[in-house]
């Protein structure tokens, strides 16, 4: 399974280096917005599927970021100095509610950070002076690199995608290390894991400031991107649809944030066709999943080999069984 799944990642990084070429303006917007929330759904793939923690409040530190560098940038300073602030707010911001999640857990903690999300909302919406309120900030620049302007949209594609690999690199390495060891432990049994040594404390808060650096880092470049943010991109909403994302994709699946995003921002706009009906098309198409493919789309390999074992196993069983009749 290894082999595949490496297989399909060099398909699916082959396609996104090859296809924007051959795409217009709105469609290389689409596949831009698709990979801004790879890099955010990874971080809460890290925080939900490998560190088992239930966060309704993604879309809350995605706002931090946009809001970071929109202001930086309005203030004309440099979305290179902008971004790095940005993730390191996130940071610091996401210790803080890793807090509650040494307290409570499962649904209770759900709700916590969904009230995180709400407050923070609100302070975008109110703080009119800082945020804009629901007015929200407008002609927000894109970087140069290098002396080289990222004002076009396929420039700026490959910006997102340049961030996408390196941040998915640093993950991946992240993930094969101790840590990532200590992520899984602290999701399959928390008690376990102690008795192992592992502090669950400092993992529980270090899945949440991890998690939320990627989504300030993805919510920097989609402010760039879109040159428009409000506190309508920020609900409690968007984090729920972040969720189903990783959920769909397959949680503690280290590609599932990929397939996930692409359902959750690709499959809408390819329904379009349904017109009025597109919403309930893509509401029933994500339910079914949920129901048949509980543990994402990603888990369909997992699942065909687990039914093979059981087979051979099963045929393993009558051919001793007729042996001892024998």
């Amino acid at each position: 399974m290894k082999k595949l799944n490496l297989l399909f990642a060099a398909l699916a990084l082959a396609a996104l280096i090859i296809a924007p070429s051959f795409l217009k303006n709105y469609g290389i917007h689409m596949f831009t917005t698709w990979l801004v929330f790879i890099i955010a759904t990874m971080g809460l793939n890290l925080t939900v599927g490998y560190a088992g923690q239930k966060s309704l409040g993604h879309a809350a530190f995605f706002g931090i970021g946009a809001y970071t560098v929109a202001i930086f940038l309005k203030a004309g300073l440099s979305f290179w100095l902008g971004l790095p602030v940005a993730a390191l707010f996130c940071f610091v911001v996401g210790l803080a509610l890793g807090f509650p999640a040494l307290r409570v857990q499962t649904i209770y903690l759900a709700f916590a950070t969904l009230g995180f999300n709400t407050a923070l909302w609100l302070v975008m919406r109110n703080e009119e002076w800082l945020t804009g309120g629901t007015f929200g900030i407008n002609n927000i620049a894109r970087p140069s690199l290098g002396g080289i302007s990222l004002d076009g949209n396929l420039a700026y594609y490959y910006l997102v995608l340049g961030f996408a690999i390196v941040l998915a690199l640093l993950l991946w390495g992240l993930l094969r290390s101790p840590w990532g060891k200590a992520f899984t432990a602290l999701r399959d049994n928390p008690i376990r894991a102690e008795s192992l040594g592992i502090d669950t404390r400092s993992y529980t808060l270090l899945s949440f400031a991890i998690g939320a650096v990627y989504a300030g880092v993805a919510g920097g470049l989609y402010a760039s991107q879109v040159g428009f943010i409000d506190p309508a991109l920020f609900t409690v909403g968007a984090s729920i649809m972040m969720y189903l994302m990783v959920v769909v994709g397959g949680p503690g699946y280290f590609l599932g944030p990929i397939l996930g995003s692409a359902v959750g921002v690709v499959l809408p706009e390819w329904l379009r066709f349904a017109q009025a009906w597109y919403l309930f098309v893509f509401g029933t198409a994500v339910v079914v999943l949920m129901i048949w493919l509980p543990d994402g789309l990603l888990s369909i390999p997992d699942r065909i080999k687990a039914r093979r074992q059981s087979r051979a196993a099963s045929a393993d069983r009558a051919a001793a069984g007729q042996g001892v009749k024998a």
